[in-house]
């Protein structure tokens, strides 16, 4: 079969299945192609809410699928990829933030929407890259227990230095790898490159670059200015859609290390045996309890609740 094949086929299944894909943006191009919506974390969840589709593919990693399915949960979600995980998301157990609370119970715990359902049973509020200051500003306790990425709680901390907010170490892998160092060596190749990076990247690096914000936020940044040639500082599978979708411009990876084995893990194949999965039972489906839905929202109800 070839790529075209493979893409024909699922255009076709997933309309006679009832089936809405969802792929995070550092999803390869050929899954974008195919997905009914392409977006960060949060927003995929948002629009596993809004499709009538009763059956929803997942093509990120586990996290994403889990969060759908709590703000969906009258809907089949599938993860397209059963081996894709986050390491970030699960380096906590509900345990240790229970441990951490119970030292210091004046503390609110914030949770970032890249945590597992179990963290989020545990925690406060949860927040998104792009709405964790405004979150966490509108909070009425001061004192903040920030998991699981500390370099993004150390971006919120800078915006919000009235905030008493506790950092653990912790976080993305992949942003983090990137240094001050790397920066400079993008620079010298390309010094008119505007330098856009993800809050997930360390304070050096973040200090360093002329935007800020998510993946969306990269992204929007890129399209809106009137810049030609920007060094994006997250997932390389960014500058890859950049490219297509803004031929005029240029796009180059802040650093070759920024490279996330877990969202490479899906191919167009996966889709495609997930969609021929659903079924027969054999597809990856994300099953939870009442009872886990209920626990899990709850943060995710007060993040919305702060105008998340």
């Amino acid at each position: 079969m070839t790529i075209k094949d493979v893409t024909e086929e699922i255009l076709k299944l997933k309309k006679e299945k009832d089936v809405y894909i969802l792929a995070h943006s550092y999803q390869g191009r050929e899954i974008a192609e195919i997905a009914d919506f392409v977006g960060d974390s949060y927003m995929l969840s948002v629009n596993a809410q809004k499709t009538p589709a009763k059956n929803i593919i997942m093509c990120g990693v586990h996290f994403m699928a889990e969060t759908a399915k709590i703000l969906s949960p009258d809907k089949r979600v599938f993860l397209a990829n059963s081996l894709a995980g986050c390491p970030m998301a699960e380096q906590f157990t509900p345990a240790d933030i229970i441990k951490m609370k119970e030292a210091e119970p004046d503390r609110a715990v914030v949770a970032y929407i890249n945590t597992t359902a179990a963290l989020k049973a545990v925690c406060d509020v949860c927040v998104t890259s792009s709405t964790a200051d405004k979150i966490v500003s509108k909070m009425n306790n001061d004192k903040i227990l920030f998991i699981p990425d500390c370099n993004l709680g150390a971006y919120v901390q800078s915006m919000l230095p009235n905030k008493d907010i506790k950092l653990v170490k912790g976080g993305c892998p992949i942003h983090a790898f990137v240094n001050a160092a790397d920066v400079e060596t993008a620079k010298s190749l390309h010094p008119n490159a505007l330098v856009l990076v993800h809050p997930e990247c360390v304070p050096d690096v973040v200090k360093k670059a002329d935007y800020v914000g998510s993946t969306s936020g990269i992204m929007n940044f890129a399209k809106n200015s009137d810049a030609k040639e920007f060094l994006i500082g997250t997932e390389i599978s960014i500058v890859e859609h950049l490219q297509y979708e803004c031929p005029d411009k240029k796009f180059y990876i802040l650093s070759k290390k920024l490279i996330c084995s877990n969202m490479k893990a899906t191919t167009l194949v996966d889709v495609l045996n997930t969609i021929k999965g659903i079924d027969d039972g054999s597809a990856f489906e994300i099953k939870m309890t009442d009872e886990e839905i209920a626990k899990s929202r709850r943060c995710i109800d007060a993040m919305i609740a702060l105008g998340g």
